[in-house]
């Protein structure tokens, strides 16, 4: 069986931080979450990250469920 090494979570965490900061410092505040979310996708894409953008999530109350992500 192939085995590879896992990144470990605090390099990627740092990745994020350091791409949101960047992102942040270039496009700067008072934007849409949309046009964010864009370009935190673009730049960690850019760096070999794997992206994953609106999963979709399922939450279950008492009384409803909700799916949200999927619009």
């Amino acid at each position: 069986m192939l085995q590879t090494n896992p990144i470990p979570e605090n390099l990627i965490a740092r990745g994020i931080v350091d791409v949101s900061y960047r992102v942040h410092s270039k496009l700067g505040p008072g934007l849409l979450e949309s046009v964010y979310e864009s370009a935190l996708a673009y730049e960690l894409g850019a760096r070999g990250m794997t992206v994953v953008r609106q999963k979709p999530i399922r939450i279950v109350s008492t009384d409803m469920t909700l799916v949200k992500g999927s619009e």
